[in-house]
């Protein structure tokens, strides 16, 4: 989903974008199951293992797992290297010399189609993919989408070098689970980290950079403690069996290198997206054209409304927008609550087609997932105490 969105309620300022690493400077490369007795006498007796030996033998299979994890994966696992568009100097007027700069993608289909961030290609004027082997092709780009931050890129290849990957469930996926990232980090030779599943339904803001002025918001996003450095974007996550569960596109950091806390596009949404953009370049997304945040107990009240009320309180209302024209109002009013101001006054969406919003991620999530331009979509709003309904069309 694209909108206009300030998040009030949402501090996600740290977070970085890592699909590029500059490499403008020089880069070093570099227990069965068992069933009851009915007869103990009969059976064996146990044998006797000491706990170091059980230890090694735990660490011995954990490690050939992951072995197996990165032989299998890692041959679909590219690395991209682009020429960054150069901008002229309006002091002298000469021309800034052109920046490398790299990042990671997967192979799609034996058509030879690439998937990356859209990040890491949206400023290229070259793009080079190299395959493990050492093979290295020009690629042109095929589709683009700043909405999910995907992209997809062609490389014309023989095909016995286009090993596809295979796509999990994201949906499935469960917070403690194993969590492996296989890509090109600072512009080095394919690396693999590991960690677990620290967390899922995480809504991850994305700059447009289509020129439009809106700004977008990815929902269920998965987060994980396994390193995503730069470079690291647009390469896989995957969960034990080797299947991709995300594509690693961004960070929680201060520094600009992994602080534990990253994040990965859902599979999910890679399925719903990617075959669009091969087929038409572009991924429509529906947009509502507001911003606001999660109604919480002291707004509710401020606005003379239960504190057990829940919904999206509409902050300010895009010009022109779907949300405008469907006649929907933002907040008028100032007011300070503990110590902080806030505005309030405005519509509170209770509903999307019937279906409960209780906060923001909801309605983002089920804009994402279910509507796209030209659609119409029921909102139920409380205005003034009284609940209404509104009809929003996306305009195509």
């Amino acid at each position: 989903m694209s909108q206009r969105i300030r998040l009030p309620f949402l501090t996600l300022s740290a977070i970085v974008l890592f699909g590029c690493s500059l490499i403008a400077a020089s880069v070093p490369t570099a227990a069965p199951t068992q069933t009851p007795a009915t007869n103990p006498a009969a059976l064996p007796p146990p044998a006797t293992v000491s706990a170091p030996a059980v230890a090694d033998a735990s660490v011995s299979a954990w490690n050939d797992r992951l072995e197996a994890i990165y032989r299998t994966v890692s041959p679909s696992v590219v690395q991209i290297t682009v020429i960054l568009k150069s901008a002229n100097d309006p002091q002298s007027g000469s021309g800034a010399s052109a920046s490398v700069a790299s990042g990671s993608g997967f192979v799609w289909d034996a058509q030879g189609y690439i998937v990356t961030n859209n990040h890491v290609v949206e400023s290229a004027q070259s793009i080079t993919v190299s395959f493990p082997d050492g093979t290295q092709s020009d690629a042109e780009v095929a589709g683009t989408d700043p909405g999910s931050d995907l992209a997809v890129i062609r490389v014309p290849v023989d095909p016995a070098l286009l090993a596809p990957v295979t796509l999990g469930d994201s949906g499935t996926v469960k917070v403690g689970q194993l969590a492996v990232v296989i890509g090109y980090p600072f512009g080095l030779d394919s690396t693999m980290t590991s960690g677990i599943v620290s967390g899922l339904s995480r809504l991850l803001p994305v700059g447009a950079s289509d020129g439009s002025g809106l700004s977008y918001s990815i929902p269920d996003v998965i987060q994980t403690d396994a390193p995503i450095n730069p470079g690291n974007s647009g390469g896989v996550l995957v969960d034990g069996q080797g299947a991709v569960i995300g594509v690693p596109s961004a960070n929680i950091s201060t520094s600009g290198s992994s602080a534990g806390v990253g994040f990965a596009i859902p599979s999910n949404i890679v399925k719903m997206v990617v075959p669009v953009l091969i087929a038409s370049g572009r991924y429509p997304h529906a947009y509502l054209g507001i911003s606001g945040g999660t109604l919480t107990p002291d707004l509710a009240s401020a606005m003379g409304l239960d504190p057990a009320t829940k919904g999206i309180l509409v902050a300010d209302i895009q010009s022109g927008g779907p949300a405008d024209k469907a006649g929907l109002r933002g907040s008028t009013k100032d007011v300070t609550i503990k110590g902080l101001s806030a505005t309030v006054g405005g519509d509170i969406i209770t509903a999307a087609d019937k279906t409960p919003i209780a906060d923001f991620e909801d309605l983002i999530r089920y804009l994402f997932l279910n509507k796209t331009l030209g659609d119409t979509m029921q909102l139920t709003i409380l205005r003034d105490g009284r609940i209404q309904t509104i009809d929003v069309t996306f305009a195509g």
